[in-house]
């Protein structure tokens, strides 16, 4: 089992500047890869960002560029800062982590952007 609890959610004006973190504990030394995703008041959830264990990363189209996921391994915590950002980033912010193929997830977390 894997546990996952994120944290630095809020509310920021457009432009602004959030970053949240991830901090996995348990059975962390299966984990192939993590990430977040967001849940908008519009969309289904949808994928924002992906670190492997190799630290290769991806992004969606949406949040290239503005967005960059790094990882700590001596505090087992993955980052997601923010920039640029925009009112159609609202939503909950969750983050995962992958184990084979299984998906374990936070709690997740709130970002607000105001126009």
């Amino acid at each position: 089992q894997v546990q996952l609890v994120e944290s630095g959610g809020g509310l920021v004006q457009a432009g602004g500047s959030l970053r949240l973190s991830c901090v996995a504990s348990g059975n962390i030394f299966g984990i192939n890869a993590m990430g977040w995703y967001r849940q908008t008041p519009e969309k289904q959830r949808e994928w924002v960002a992906t670190i492997t264990s190799g630290n290769s990363t991806n992004y969606a189209y949406s949040v290239k560029g503005r967005f960059t996921i790094s990882r700590d391994n001596a505090k087992n915590t993955v980052y997601l800062q923010m920039n640029s950002l925009k009112p159609a980033d609202t939503g909950v912010y969750y983050c995962y982590g992958r184990v084979v193929v299984n998906y374990y997830w936070g709690q997740g977390t709130q970002i607000t952007v105001s126009s």
